[in-house]
């Protein structure tokens, strides 16, 4: 399993637990919007130390990314799994052509 899974299999665990004991079940509790906005607000700051030529803290805010964007996959019943899979099918595709191909 990998770090990923492991993370997005503990923040399923989370989504029944007491808001006060965790701040996964305390995001959940909030809704899935408010689990979209600190989703963006994290992508924000990982942009702003792009910007800002912040190594560390880049990979700071990118865990944070990648945190909050599990939560607000869960929120909305998405799963690791099916991002992967949509990766997957990606994979060997060119962008320019992807992008093509939606119109």
């Amino acid at each position: 399993m990998t770090t990923l899974e492991r993370l997005a299999a503990t923040i399923e665990s989370r989504k029944d637990a007491d808001p006060d004991s965790s701040w996964t079940a305390k995001l959940f509790a909030k809704g899935p919007e408010k689990c979209a906005q600190k989703f963006g607000e994290e992508a924000i700051e990982a942009v702003m130390a792009v910007a800002k030529n912040d190594r560390a803290n880049l990979v700071y805010e990118s865990a944070d990314v990648l945190y909050h964007l599990l939560v607000m996959l869960s929120a909305r019943g998405v799963t690791l799994a099916e991002v992967l899979a949509e990766l997957d099918r990606r994979e060997g595709t060119s962008g320019i052509a992807e992008k093509a191909a939606r119109g």
